[in-house]
């Protein structure tokens, strides 16, 4: 069967064109795609060929922010059928390494980027598929994806009950981890950026102090302004905005014994201050993706101690791909999280 898809097959050449479908084999479901979230990676790929180490060699279907409704099962599939409401978790593991075999199956060498996300029907295996409750809309089952991330982030950094932490970036993952880091017990929050309009709204998402970045002030000028605004150094520091300062700010922000939990990807070289961190014992983590994440983040959002709904600024019919591409990297929109919205 055919499928409308959005395939990137270079840089700066996006197309919506009708991709092969096969029914769902063994242990296979096929999805019914409702909703699409766009991410940095997904801009990076479109406008840069690439992102950190990886870049483009083959056409791709962009997306992995996705969610929609299960259209068919195959063989052996018990435990979703059609009509079920899914989350789905693209990016697929070998299942057969050592890392997938102790449950890391985000570092697995063959699992690479996750695609295929911007496509009316995909075929996918059904353990990566999350069914949704009632309470739980298509929307906030495509972003299941970026909370499972910064899901993943805070238990890299061990966030917990009276924990003071600081988030470098407020992009949709750096506003989501506020969220996060605050159902998880977090006493005070700070969060920097360049953006005025980004910073109400971390406010919003229920941030403590914000910090307003200049973008020629240094990491150290910042640290001070964070230290100032907090009173402290912060217990726990979590990088979300991919810039050199922002990585010398966590480190000189973080109190000594505290932790730096990276998990922007860009740039791929950066300078960091590594002998005053090793000198104070401030462990520097990466935080990668997301494994067996997708359950722990799903119970947040149902349970209500998670609201991500303000993170969705921009909206877009599947027609309308492109325009939803633009108005997420043009930053004079305003845009934090645009979701597509695959099925009328």
């Amino acid at each position: 069967m055919q499928s409308v898809s959005a395939v990137l097959y270079a840089k700066n050449d996006l197309r919506l064109e009708n991709r092969n479908v096969e029914q769902p084999e063994k242990d296979e479901v096929l999805v019914k795609m409702h909703s699409c979230g766009i991410c940095g990676t997904d801009i990076a790929f479109w406008t840069l060929g690439g992102t950190g180490t990886k870049e483009l060699e083959d056409p791709i279907i962009l997306g992995h922010e996705s969610s929609g409704t299960i259209e068919a099962v195959g063989p052996g599939v018990i435990d979703l059928a059609p009509g079920d409401r899914v989350a789905v978790e693209l990016g697929l593991p070998c299942r057969k390494c050592k890392l997938c075999k102790k449950g890391s199956y985000n570092l697995c060498a063959e699992r690479g980027y996750c695609w295929g996300g911007l496509t009316k029907l995909t075929r996918h295996p059904a353990d990566f598929c999350h069914k949704l409750p009632d309470s739980v809309s298509f929307e906030q089952g495509a972003m299941m994806e970026p909370l499972a991330v910064t899901v993943r982030a805070c238990k890299r950094a061990g966030v917990s009950v009276g924990d003071n932490v600081l988030i470098t970036g407020a992009g949709s993952i750096g506003l989501i981890t506020i969220a996060v880091a605050k159902a998880l017990g977090a006493s005070r929050i700070c969060i920097t950026d360049i953006s005025k309009r980004r910073l109400q709204l971390a406010k919003e998402m229920g941030a403590d102090f914000t910090v307003l970045a200049k973008v020629d002030e240094t990491g150290q000028v910042l640290a001070d302004k964070v230290i100032e605004a907090m009173g402290q150094q912060a217990d726990i520091a979590i990088e979300c905005s991919g810039v050199e300062p922002s990585y010398q700010l966590a480190v000189w922000a973080t109190t000594s014994g505290g932790v730096v939990v990276v998990v922007a990807l860009e740039p791929n070289m950066v300078s960091i201050p590594l002998v005053d961190a090793a000198s104070r014992q401030v462990d520097i983590r990466g935080s990668f993706s997301y494994a067996n994440d997708y359950p722990d983040a799903l119970a947040l959002l149902a349970s209500g101690r998670v609201n991500i709904d303000p993170i969705i600024t921009h909206r877009f019919s599947f027609d309308d791909t492109l325009k939803a591409f633009d108005c997420a990297r043009d930053r004079n929109t305003g845009a934090v999280k645009v979701m597509i919205k695959i099925q009328e």
